[in-house]
């Protein structure tokens, strides 16, 4: 691992060792990852990445799944939650306090092993609904922050829900278009722009997996009250910035909007931030396919590392596609993927005049660079909605769950770079739908035109905040000094506390 930068006698150099912890799942390791690192990259500053024994095999096939591990700036290091096999407990209680137990006991072995490789622990960081580690922490009375990995609105919007709104939003579930008004918001937000969870609890709905995340957030937001917990954001204070203002006042522990955009920037070269837990596919040669299409001709289709396709959705997908005549690049992955999509694909790629590559995974930031590329059809995961926005493409927004509705308002509504698609009673993208909105954000005459200014306008913001020295890493580096002044204060209050009584 990389040495420290030699400290001087500044405070802001200060030794301060930051344990980040994550579900091994794309969309909280590479944001997760991504934080780590910038914290390392600050003088007198480690970090060490911890994810499930699962998760930290995918990362490092060759590991025996519970070595250490180094990049050179971070050190990564598993923890177990009693299963290891990427799969989560039951309904049942006897089962979730094992998979409690199992997470608290082995995070607290990882806190121990680092202070005994003289790395002690000065605060953790822990992606959003892990109770686990914030009893780790305050068993272990060290300093504790939370990274949001969604858009501060929905922070937002879950706060409120849990502090004097939710009988509001619960009489009015059944009413999609309904407008409930939360403090601090630039407008209200309608009951279908709501996060799912929020939605499916104030009706009785949703399956078992809504419920036991739903109850995570609200154990997450009461340890938030009892805990007083820094909040890191992963944002960047102009593209929520009113929704962050919004927040300060509840939060009064400290917010920070500290989010960078995975975007390539000139003469940066590769970036070494992105880990990907899907092979990508090589073998169709995508980015070679992209270069020989002309610009701003390709429809770039995903629904990012959870979301599966019924066989009759990737039906609509294709009928849509072909309705479009246009160049399409469309991500499938093979994990979930059942046989009829197999035979829909097969065919797709074997009729006359069809101009599409369907690929398992790949690298959607390069992807999202590409000149080629007009569009992107999103299921508005965070990190997806992110690499939009940096990158400069319009956007389809073709929401389902969680933060997506959220996304998919802040793209058509506040930030004016995309169109919503609306999904069919079965909660299908249709074919029409797809094609209908596609035209609008490409060829939609003033529409499109104001799109694709908005997308200019939004694309130099988040350039903006990645550069060196620029709103974001000035907001991280306020909470690691926050975090060295805690723990500057503890150590000389326990310093008086064990100093022998002086005689009068």
């Amino acid at each position: 691992m990389a040495e420290a930068a030699e400290q001087s006698d500044d405070d802001s150099s200060r030794s301060c060792n930051f344990l980040v912890v994550a579900y091994g799942i794309q969309g909280h390791l590479n944001p997760a990852r991504s934080l780590a690192r910038r914290l390392a990259g600050i003088d007198g500053v480690t970090a060490t990445l911890s994810v499930q024994v699962f998760g930290h095999r995918r990362l490092f096939p060759s590991s025996s799944g519970d070595e250490e591990v180094s990049d050179g700036v971070i050190s990564y290091i598993p923890f177990s939650d009693g299963l290891d096999d990427g799969s989560w407990p039951t309904d049942s209680d006897e089962d979730r306090e094992r998979y409690r137990s199992a997470c608290i006991q082995s995070l607290s072995s990882v806190v121990r092993r680092l202070a005994g490789a003289g790395r002690p622990v000065t605060c953790v960081v822990c992606t959003l609904n892990m109770p686990a580690v914030v009893e780790v922490a305050r068993a272990h009375g060290l300093a504790l922050a939370m990274y949001w990995i969604q858009p501060a609105t929905a922070l937002a919007a879950y706060y409120h829900y849990f502090h004097g709104h939710a009988e509001d939003v619960a009489s009015h579930a059944a009413d999609p278009a309904y407008q409930a008004a939360l403090p601090g918001l630039p407008r209200p937000l309608r009951i279908r722009d709501m996060p799912s969870f929020i939605v499916d609890d104030a009706t009785g709905g949703g399956n078992g997996i809504s419920k036991m995340v739903l109850q995570g957030f609200r154990q997450l937001f009461q340890q938030m009250d009892d805990e007083g917990m820094m909040v890191l954001v992963n944002t960047f204070e102009a593209l929520e910035a009113t929704a962050m203002e919004a927040l300060r006042p509840y939060l009064d522990a400290g917010v920070f909007a500290v989010g960078v955009p995975a975007v390539p920037l000139p003469g940066a070269g590769e970036k070494d931030d992105m880990v990907h837990l899907f092979k990508q596919d090589q073998k169709s040669g995508y980015m070679a396919w992209l270069d020989a299409r002309p610009a701003r001709s390709v429809v770039y289709v995903s629904s990012g590392s959870i979301l599966t396709y019924s066989a009759r959705e990737a039906e609509e997908i294709l009928l849509g596609l072909r309705r479009l005549a246009r160049p399409y690049l469309w991500v499938v992955r093979r994990e979930g993927r059942s046989p009829e999509v197999d035979r829909l694909l097969l065919e797709e790629a074997e009729a006359a005049g069809t101009e599409g590559v369907v690929v398992e995974w790949c690298d959607q930031v390069r992807v999202l660079s590409h000149p080629s590329v007009a569009c992107f059809v999103t299921h508005c995961g965070w990190s997806s909605t992110l690499e939009a926005v940096a990158c400069g493409v319009p956007v389809v927004a073709a929401p389902s769950w969680s933060d997506q509705p959220v996304s998919a308002h802040l793209l058509e509504e506040e930030w004016g770079v995309g169109v919503r698609a609306e999904r069919d009673a079965d909660g299908a993208l249709t074919g029409a739908e797809l094609a209908r909105c596609v035209e609008l954000v490409v060829d939609g005459g003033e529409m499109a035109e104001a799109i694709a200014a908005n997308v200019r306008v939004w694309k130099g913001k988040a350039r903006e905040a990645v550069a060196a020295g620029g709103p974001s890493e000035r907001s991280l580096r306020s909470f690691v000094k926050m975090v060295q002044d805690l723990d500057e204060f503890a150590r000389r209050a326990e310093e008086i506390l064990s100093a022998p009584p002086s005689c009068s």
